[in-house]
């Protein structure tokens, strides 16, 4: 009984192996040559032309999509002298699977797109043996390419040149001429009525730091921190610079500013002098109250100490942007018992300054502190206008944000829409 039922189930066994065989042999004759042999043809609909919107010397190459567009199969752009009317003769500059490289991959705004999104696209530059050169035109050929099979489109040609204009970046001259009516209107509103400005702790504190300073029969010691006047915190620093100045001369004050920024100090002191001179005491302005220490940054740290040590101070500002000098230079501050007020938009800083300083002005603080101090039309005008441009790019980012999940979590194409027109826009 057991031989019987051991031949029976070596009797199924092969049953099955033949009809497993059978099955796989019908998908190699029926499928296989399907997949192998996929008719390829020159690429369709090619077009060359100068690739717009850029500085020259290159040009763009598009065609149609294909049926069998997939990893197996390549494309091959070439490039020739435009007498060239062989596309076996010309330069490959550039090969990459067919399912790659689309429009749709190519940062442009829709308005300046020549085709539709599925559409191959490469770009045409210099390459190593191969110079593209502007108004010097070449002959440029696409070619299909699967296994040992070429095929080629037909050879056209184009010539390169520079563009005038980036349209691209149309959107971006559209938002800032309107962000600078927006501004202008505000400016234009700040003069007929009056603007709140949110409460600064540390601007409110300038009066009481200077007047303890004058009361002490002490100095002022102001800081415009590491960079020159290209960094808008520099400018910034120089602009408060102006309003201390001025308070410093009505109460008549000593006011020291070392500088490790030659330019920086030339004009700090044409600011201090015209504080003076709006305060009325053109007389108590001293040319050397801005003078320059050196441009290392430990050197001009140890030589501010001396002075913080050796002057006493009453009152230390900190404004501008700062490196590791900040914690040397505000520890030793806050030894001698002065009344410290900090501004800086250097995040790496912030935390330093708000524990040793008494007042510290966080990142665009610094930037508002000018409006706040003196109150001008003009300058509380702008500060409000750029704080509506600001709230208008996060209430863009929230929608987008809102967009984008709805988009993932009910599988809907419309909100895809949106979040490219706003991508565009940016």
């Amino acid at each position: 009984m057991k031989r019987e039922a051991y031949l029976v189930k070596r009797r199924n066994a092969r049953s099955a192996c033949r009809l497993l065989g059978a099955i796989v042999w019908a998908m190699n004759v029926l499928v296989s040559p399907a997949l192998a042999e996929v008719p390829i043809t020159a690429p369709q609909e090619v077009r060359v032309f100068d690739t717009p919107n850029d500085g020259g010397e290159s040009l763009t190459v598009q065609w149609a999509p294909m049926p069998w567009d997939g990893p197996d199969i390549r494309y091959q752009v070439l490039v020739g002298d435009a007498a060239t009317t062989d596309p076996q003769n010309m330069t490959v500059v550039s090969e990459f699977p067919a399912n790659s490289k689309y429009v749709k991959d190519v940062k442009t705004a829709w308005w300046t797109r020549t085709a539709e999104k599925t559409w191959h696209q490469a770009m045409v530059k210099s390459t190593k043996g191969l110079e593209i050169k502007d108004d010097q035109p070449y002959a440029v050929a696409v070619a299909t390419i699967q296994a040992d099979q070429r095929r080629f489109s037909e050879v056209q040609v184009a010539t390169p040149a520079a563009n005038w204009f980036n349209w691209n970046q149309l959107n971006n001259l559209v938002i800032g001429l309107s962000f600078g009516g927006l501004v202008f209107f505000a400016i234009s509103y700040a003069k007929r009525h009056e603007i709140f400005l949110r409460r600064i702790p540390g601007l409110d504190a300038v009066d009481e730091a200077i007047g303890r300073a004058t009361e002490l029969g002490k100095p002022i010691l102001y800081l415009t921190g590491a960079h020159d006047l290209h960094d808008p915190s520099t400018i910034a620093a120089a602009v408060i610079l102006g309003k201390v100045a001025k308070r410093a001369a009505l109460y008549e004050t000593e006011l020291m500013v070392p500088h490790r920024e030659p330019i920086t100090m030339a004009v700090c002191q044409e600011i201090t002098k015209q504080a003076y001179l709006e305060a009325g005491k053109p007389d108590l302005f001293k040319e050397d109250a801005n003078f320059f220490i050196t441009s290392d940054q430990f050197s001009y740290t140890a030589a501010v100490d001396g002075i913080m040590l050796r002057k006493k101070p009453a009152a230390n500002f900190f404004m501008g942007h700062y490196f590791a000098e900040s914690l040397l230079l505000t520890e030793t501050g806050a030894s001698t018992g002065a009344i410290q007020i900090a501004g800086t938009d250097a995040d790496h800083q912030l935390p330093f300054f708000v524990t040793t300083c008494d007042y510290t002005l966080i990142g665009e603080e610094l930037y508002a502190a000018s409006a706040y101090l003196s109150k001008e039309s003009v300058q509380i005008g702008t500060l409000r206008g750029q704080d509506i441009g600001k709230a208008m790019i996060l209430t863009a980012l929230a929608v987008g944000t809102v967009l984008a999940t709805v988009g993932v979590v009910t599988g809907a194409q419309w909100p895809q829409y949106f979040l490219d027109l706003m991508r565009d826009l940016k």
